[in-house]
């Protein structure tokens, strides 16, 4: 069985509470980044929220959006 691609409404009346939403971050070329797994680069190139291109110094790599491991200085 596949499951929704939209998420579930939460009600008001349950225990649980509801999910928290990530906020958004929207990167520009020339922007100081910092990454947990490759250091400090410089945003090179934009894929219209889909995908970054960064600049490490001594390699270029392409990461997917959103990053849990990407965060703007």
């Amino acid at each position: 069985m596949a499951t929704p691609a939209r998420s579930r409404r939460h009600l008001s009346s349950s225990p649980f509470k509801p999910p928290v939403e990530e906020p958004v971050v929207i990167y520009e070329i020339g922007e100081r980044v910092t990454h947990d797994t490759y250091g400090l680069g410089r945003i090179i190139g934009l894929e219209n929220g889909i995908a970054v291109s960064i600049d490490f110094g001594s390699f270029t790599k392409r990461i997917n959006l959103p990053s849990k491991k990407l965060f703007p200085l």
